[in-house]
C-alpha cells in the first residue's frame, strides 16, 4: 500500500508518502514565526499551515515520484493539537478523499510517535513497554500489538517536554526549550545543583513535573544574574538530570512489573541525549531489548502519520466526513 500522510497539530506542516514500511518522501515545514513570542501562538500556526499546505504536498508527492492516482489512501492527524492548525490538515485530506474517491483515516498524535519508533526499527516484536514524552505528553503504554493498547501510566499535570521548554524561558535560552537545555548540559556538572524527583508512590508509574518547574523558578529567584549566568551549565545539567531520571527508573519498573522484554521512547524528548543514553544503558544493565526512533521521526513529522494510519488501512478501518479535530484527544486503551 502506498500511503499520502500529513501532519499539521502544531507548528510543523508536513507531507510524507511511504510505501508499506519505506518512507519515500517526509517533507517538514517548521514555523519560525513563533520563537518571538516564546511559545506556540494558534492563530499565526493554523494561517502558515493554510499557506504551505499546498506547496508541502507537492515537493512529498514529487519526491516520491508519485502522484494521486498512485495513491491507496490517505491519513491525516486529528487530534491532539491546536484545533484551528488540526483543521487545516484533516479538512485538506478529506478534499483529496472526496476528489479521489480514496479512504482516509484520522490518526491520534500520540499513536502516530510510537510508529515513528517502529518505523525506525528493521524488526519489532512484541510486547512493548513505550514511553511516550513529548511537549504535552508523558506516558507509559504496554503495547501489546498492532494498534493495541494498554495505558499504565501518565502525567498527572505537566508533561516532561513542557517542564524543559517552561525550565529554558525561565532560564532565558529561548524556544523551544528541550535542545537548548540538553546542548548546555554536556558541558555542566549534573551532581551540582538538587531537584526534585517526583515518584509517586500512591500510583509508580504516573508523572508530574510541576514540582520540578517550582523549585527551578524558586531556585533561580536566590541567584543574582551573574550567578545564573556562571552556573547555566551546571543548572541545565542538573534540571535534566532530575527530568530524566525519573523517565528511566519508572519506564525499566513497568517493564519488570508487566514482564515486558522490550522497550521503546517516542515523542520530540526521546531526542534528547541524556534520556537516549541512561535508558539504553539501563536496558543493557536489566536485559531488556531497546527500540530506539530516529532523529527525524522524534519531532513531529508526516511519516510516522503515514506508518500507523497504513495500519489501520491495513486491518480495514477507515473514518468518515463526519470525523472532526479533537484539541485534547488521548490514547485510549483497547482490548
Amino acid at each position: 500500500m502506498k500511503i499520502l500522510g500529513i501532519e499539521t497539530s502544531c507548528d510543523e506542516t508536513s507531507a510524507a508518502v511511504i510505501d508499506d514500511v519505506k518512507v519515500l518522501s517526509n517533507i517538514i515545514s517548521s514555523q519560525e514565526i513563533h520563537n518571538q513570542f516564546g511559545g506556540v501562538v494558534p492563530e499565526l500556526a493554523s494561517r502558515a499551515h493554510i499557506r504551505t499546505i499546498v506547496p508541502i504536498v507537492e515537493k512529498a508527492l514529487e519526491k516520491a515520484q508519485a502522484s494521486l492516482s498512485d495513491l491507496d489512501g490517505f491519513a491525516v492527524t486529528y487530534g491532539p493539537g491546536l484545533v484551528g492548525a488540526l483543521l487545516v490538515g484533516l479538512n485538506f485530506v478529506k478534499g483529496l478523499a472526496l476528489a479521489t474517491s480514496k479512504p482516509f483515516v484520522g490518526v491520534n498524535h500520540i499513536e502516530g510517535h510510537i510508529y515513528g519508533n517502529i518505523l525506525s526499527q528493521t524488526k519489532i516484536e512484541f510486547p512493548i513497554i513505550f514511553l511516550i514524552v513529548s511537549g504535552g505528553h508523558t506516558q507509559l503504554v504496554l503495547m501489546e500489538d498492532h494498534l493495541k493498547y494498554k495505558i499504565i501510566g501518565q502525567t498527572r499535570d505537566d508533561a516532561a517536554g513542557e517542564a524543559f521548554d517552561k525550565g529554558a524561558k525561565l532560564l532565558g535560552l529561548g524556544y523551544p526549550g528541550g535542545p537548548l537545555i540538553d546542548k548546555l548540559a554536556q558541558k555542566g556538572d549534573p551532581d551540582r545543583y538538587q531537584f526534585p524527583r517526583a515518584m509517586l508512590k500512591d500510583n509508580p508509574f504516573d508523572f508530574s513535573y510541576s514540582g520540578l518547574k517550582t523549585s527551578l523558578l524558586v531556585f533561580l529567584q536566590k541567584l543574582t544574574p551573574e550567578e545564573k549566568e556562571k552556573h547555566l551549565n551546571d543548572i541545565c545539567a542538573s534540571y535534566q538530570k532530575a527530568a530524566v531520571e525519573v523517565l528511566v527508573v519508572k519506564t525499566i519498573r513497568a517493564a519488570k512489573e508487566y514482564g515486558a522484554k522490550r522497550i521503546a521512547i517516542a515523542g520530540g524528548v526521546a531526542a534528547n541525549s541524556l534520556l537516549r543514553s541512561w535508558l539504553k544503558q539501563a536496558c543493557d544493565e536489566h536485559g531488556f531489548e531497546f527500540y530506539l526512533p530516529d532523529f527525524a521521526y522524534c519531532t513531529d513529522n508526516a511519516a510516522m502519520i503515514a506508518r500507523a494510519g497504513l495500519e489501520y488501512l491495513r486491518h480495514g478501518k477507515q473514518s468518515d466526513f463526519n470525523l472532526n479535530a479533537y484539541p485534547a484527544l488521548k490514547l485510549t486503551q483497547t482490548e
